[in-house]
Parts: structure tokens; C-alpha cells; sequence
């Protein structure tokens, strides 16, 4: 299973504490290949610098970079499917280049593209991410 996961999730998987740790073990634990590009790797590491640090950035970055099961891929065509938020558009761009299973955000700019017809993209919630790895 192919996923892109949106840097809203990625943020809130970091703290051990957080409920959506889980997201990091399952990624550890290889239970998913995580789609990336290098706008979305940007973007993660300025996010992380400012909501965490630099080190912590770096650290993260270093892991995405070297995983067994983290896909690189650039989309050719920008979609301009989200109106709201064009920075958002990379993720949805990605997820139909790579053809990944599912994009996974808790961004609300992102509910339209669930009633489209084509392209075609999952949006999922990490909640709903984590019902798909648990197979609940």
C-alpha cells in the first residue's frame, strides 16, 4: 500500500506521546511505502524546523531519505485541483503521478477531491489511515 501523507500528519506523528505516533511505527514496522517528492521534502523541513528544530528536522529528513520503503517520485503535471489552497496541490499531484492508494490528511482543503470522478484520489483522515494498516 502506497501512501502520501500530508505534513499536517507527519507533525502530529512525531511526539512519541501523540496519539498518532503510531503512524511512525507503522512506517517503521514497513506496514506501508510513504510517496515523496522533493516540493513535499521542502516543505517537511520547514515545518518541522519551526514546530520542533532543525536537529529534529534533519534527524526526520535523514530517515525519510534512506527508508526501504519511501518511494520517490516527481509529478510532470500540475493538476490545480485545490482552489483553497494551491500550496496543497503538490500533495494531490503526487498522489495521482505516483498512483499512491491514498493521500492522508486532516486538511479540510482536501474534501473536495473526494466527490471527483477524475482523477480519482482516496483522501483519507490518519484516524481512517490507521483503521486501513489495522485492516479494522
Amino acid at each position: 500500500m502506497v501512501a502520501v501523507i500530508d505534513t499536517n500528519c507527519l507533525l502530529a506523528s512525531i511526539p512519541p506521546q501523540s496519539n498518532h505516533y503510531w503512524l511512525y511505527l507503522a512506517f517503521k514496522e514497513e506496514r506501508f511505502e510513504w510517496l515523496i517528492g522533493n516540493e513535499i521534502m521542502t516543505e517537511y523541513e520547514e515545518k518541522i524546523g519551526s514546530k520542533y528544530s532543525e536537529k529534529t528536522a534533519n534527524y526526520i529528513l535523514s530517515i525519510l531519505s534512506v527508508a526501504p520503503n519511501v518511494i520517490f517520485d516527481e509529478p510532470y503535471f500540475k493538476w490545480n485541483l485545490i482552489e483553497q489552497d494551491p500550496d496543497d496541490n503538490k500533495f494531490a499531484d503526487l498522489t495521482i503521478s505516483g498512483n499512491a492508494d491514498y493521500l492522508v490528511t486532516n486538511d479540510k482543503h482536501f474534501n473536495h477531491l473526494k466527490i471527483i470522478d477524475f482523477p480519482k484520489i482516496n483522501i483519507v483522515t490518519i484516524d481512517e489511515f490507521k483503521n486501513i494498516i489495522l485492516g479494522i
